[in-house]
């Protein structure tokens, strides 16, 4: 590959969602509103599951480093949207734009890999609850953690190099409103055909590998749920298996419609329509698909503002 010339492109302009001056207010209002809900609910989601003693199990465990890769993945690609409506030339400097482009395929990679160890997790709990314990044990659950933070690391540097070792002598515009790879291989002057068998090979073994993992998970999951003699834990089941299955298909659906058909098929666009929803939407509703319909966490927000409530009164006495 032509290695990079840094005196031709040392930065991009990043277009963003749109061009309309008369939007991009009310849109800054409605992405800030949604970005700092995702930041209060996945970060306090976080210190409930690490503050209460009732929620350290594998479950939660899992859920915490979920909210925490929302957190992340979020937060990668918010702050310089956000700026985008505010600043008339929106511009990312060549290293600042790799970065962007590591942490958002790192984090949208281990999200992937994820939502797959919970799928198990939830498989185990339901199918074999006699032997939960033993086959989520405290070194098993670590390293159905460690195993999607090692790859999407790996997997996103891969990426990475194989990008920013291309040419880029032209146009420094990118028609979308974080550096993604799709928009980056449209303004390379060098060949990227190999660079695309690569997204189609690693998007592929991925978003396939781990969709199965969960779609056999919940198989076997909702058959488990219709044996069951209680109708409300039926109901209370198959409430739960919905709301985790309507976040899986849209996040692994507008994946799978980004990045695993032929490029002559991408419309920019609609691609950045369809990044909106995996880059913002999801890592908000996490939180409440999740928890905030789960008892367990909602008794414990209530036990810890009780206890900051009580607090307060104390410190007040005392003073």
């Amino acid at each position: 590959m032509a290695e990079i010339n840094f005196t031709q492109v040392t930065e991009f302009i990043l277009l963003g969602i749109t061009d309309k001056l008369e939007l991009k207010m009310p849109l800054f209002v409605v992405f800030l509103s949604i970005y700092v809900f995702t930041v209060v609910g996945n970060l306090g989601l976080i210190t409930i599951i690490r503050m209460d003693s009732r929620l350290k199990t594998p479950m939660y465990f899992f859920l915490s480093h979920l909210a925490f890769v929302d957190f992340c993945y979020s937060s990668s690609i918010a702050p310089k949207m956000l700026g985008n409506f505010l600043y008339e030339k929106n511009t990312i400097s060549f290293n600042a734009c790799a970065a962007q482009l590591g942490c958002f395929l790192a984090f949208m990679t281990a999200e992937c890999l994820l939502l797959a160890s919970m799928a198990y997790d939830r498989y185990v709990a339901i199918c074999n609850p006699l032997l939960y314990m033993v086959l989520m044990s405290p070194k098993i659950c670590i390293q159905l953690v460690a195993v999607p933070y090692s790859y999407s690391f790996l997997v996103a540097l891969f990426h990475v190099i194989l990008t920013f070792r291309l040419s880029y002598c032209g146009s420094n515009i990118i028609n979308h409103f974080y550096c993604d790879d799709m928009p980056l291989l449209r303004l390379s002057c060098s060949d990227t055909h190999s660079k695309q068998m690569w997204i189609f090979a690693c998007a592929g073994i991925m978003f396939i590998s781990s969709l199965m993992i969960v779609f056999i998970s919940y198989m076997y999951i909702i058959s488990a749920i219709l044996k069951m003699q209680s109708a409300d834990g039926r109901q209370k089941a198959f409430s739960t298996c919905g709301s985790h299955m309507v976040a899986v298909t849209i996040f692994y659906g507008t994946l799978i419609f980004m990045y695993l058909q032929p490029s002559s098929n991408h419309s920019l666009d609609t691609d950045k329509m369809a990044s909106v929803f995996y880059t913002v939407i999801i890592p908000m509703l996490n939180p409440l698909i999740y928890s905030l319909r789960n008892k367990e966490v909602k008794d414990a927000l209530k036990r810890a503002l009780s206890n900051s409530s009580h607090g307060l009164i104390v410190i007040k006495l005392t003073n």
